[in-house]
């Protein structure tokens, strides 16, 4: 069997790199893999090249690791190609995400997947890529595109408009989420049969049962004590009132609905512990660790622990590699109607069989309608932010912002206009020219 020639772009995502490497390389089948790591920061690029070194003598693997800034070097046959990029990084782009609009009184807990930050983040990254998979269509068409890269369902909407390579989705949403429930009941993760669909950081666990008992009772039971991890609270809130349960986290979801973040309603803050700008927390915390990080992964003195993640990226590459059957949660195109009374043409999160034939998404069919009807919320924002990439007409943004439903409760139309104008001209050339917006202060 020919070694799989696997690309990972944004490799400079040492930790999640690390982990991936590690999934990848402890398959027997994959162990000799072609691996291309490609960053466009050298430094990080060449941590995580030692880092891939370590990785593979820890278990046991003899795979060819090559690292370079040559973007086309590291794509070119690549059978599969893992994406991780952050287009803009934490300074300036993340930063200029939460900050303008706090001017306007809007806060933020995450701000990658909806509302003004994640159309924003998908102005800046969608545009790239696309450019790399033009890329792919000329050095390695037949690949398997696995995106990581938020926001997840505008990007790869974005891409089914304008590519044939073949993209799914990977989030790790849905299997943390059962993990956590698995826990708040006591059960083994191993024991739970679920069944989960929607879109990204908006599925719901359709069944979630234990040798064929239905534990949404338990969970019930859970939320109407108020008995919770205070971490949680808003998504019990949610199970209570819609009665099922979302898969993305309670800091998440509270900015995708209008219901928990509000100016002069800090008690709903407190109530349900909305962590306001914890992603730029996050991202200092990182920041501030990278030395002592790279350090310790560098020392070849110190023990390196490779376990295998939660991850879907190297099972689905086992599994078209070795045709071994497995089923993944993906994100992909609702062609066909996979998700009956959601618009055909969004990108959905579903049940997908992986096999030696690829991706192969499974029907759903009718959602409970008001699980439906909330998601179109969300797909509303996402259909306007990928019209406004594909017609290159500035006013969708506008309409995005408009529709959605945390910014919406938060602002009058003056104001939405006016921040949309302010974050296209603070993010500049980061955003396709036909999008830029130019203030006359600036």
């Amino acid at each position: 069997m020919t070694p799989p020639k696997i690309a990972m772009v944004g490799a400079g995502s040492t930790v999640f790199a690390k982990n991936l490497l590690g999934d990848i390389l402890s398959f027997r089948e994959l162990a000799d893999a072609d691996i291309r790591l490609f960053d466009i920061n050298q430094e990080r690029l060449d941590v995580t090249e030692q880092v891939a070194g370590r990785v593979a003598q820890a278990v046991g693997a003899r795979p060819t690791v090559s690292a370079t800034t040559d973007r086309e070097r590291a794509l070119d046959g690549a059978d599969f190609v893992i994406n991780m990029i952050q287009v803009g990084g934490y300074k300036p782009a993340t930063v200029t995400d939460f900050e303008v609009p706090k001017k306007y009184g809007l806060r933020h807990t995450i701000a990658d997947t909806l509302g003004v930050g994640g159309i924003m983040r998908a102005l800046r990254t969608a545009p790239v890529l696309l450019g790399m998979s033009r890329d792919m269509e000329r050095l390695c068409p037949d690949t398997l595109h696995l995106n990581y890269v938020n926001p997840m369902a505008m990007n790869v909407w974005a891409l089914s408009r304008q590519t044939p390579i073949k993209t799914v989705g990977l989030c790790h949403s849905v299997q943390h989420t059962a993990s956590e429930l698995a826990q708040d009941l006591g059960i083994p993760l191993e024991e739970i049969d679920y069944l989960c669909a929607g879109i990204n950081h908006m599925a719901f666990y359709l069944k979630f049962e234990h040798q064929g008992e239905d534990l949404y009772p338990r969970l019930m039971a859970l939320a109407e004590s108020g008995q919770v991890p205070a971490w949680n609270r808003v998504r019990y809130e949610m199970l209570r009132r819609l009665g099922f349960f979302v898969t993305e986290s309670s800091e998440h979801f509270s900015e995708y609905v209008p219901y928990f973040i509000k100016r002069g309603r800090e008690d709903l803050i407190e109530r349900f512990n909305v962590p306001l700008d914890e992603y730029p927390r996050r991202c200092e915390a990182q920041i501030s660790g990278w030395e002592a990080l790279r350090t310790q992964l560098q020392d070849r003195e110190a023990p390196l622990e490779v376990a295998r993640s939660p991850e879907y990226g190297s099972l689905i590459i086992h599994s078209v590699v070795t045709g071994q059957p497995r089923v993944v949660y993906g994100n992909v195109m609702n062609g066909g109607g996979l998700i009956s009374n959601l618009p055909h043409d969004c990108c959905v999160e579903v049940p997908c069989l992986v096999d030696r034939q690829g991706i192969q998404p499974t029907h759903i069919g009718h959602l409970p309608p008001q699980l439906a009807a909330l998601m179109q919320t969300n797909v509303n924002v996402q259909a306007l932010t990928v019209e406004a990439l594909w017609t290159g007409r500035r006013e969708h943004i506008y309409h995005a912002a408009m529709l959605d439903p945390h910014t919406a409760a938060e602002l009058d139309l003056d104001q939405i206009w006016a921040l949309v104008d302010e974050l296209l001209s603070q993010h500049g050339d980061y955003l396709p020219e036909g999008l830029r917006v130019k203030l006359a202060a600036d």
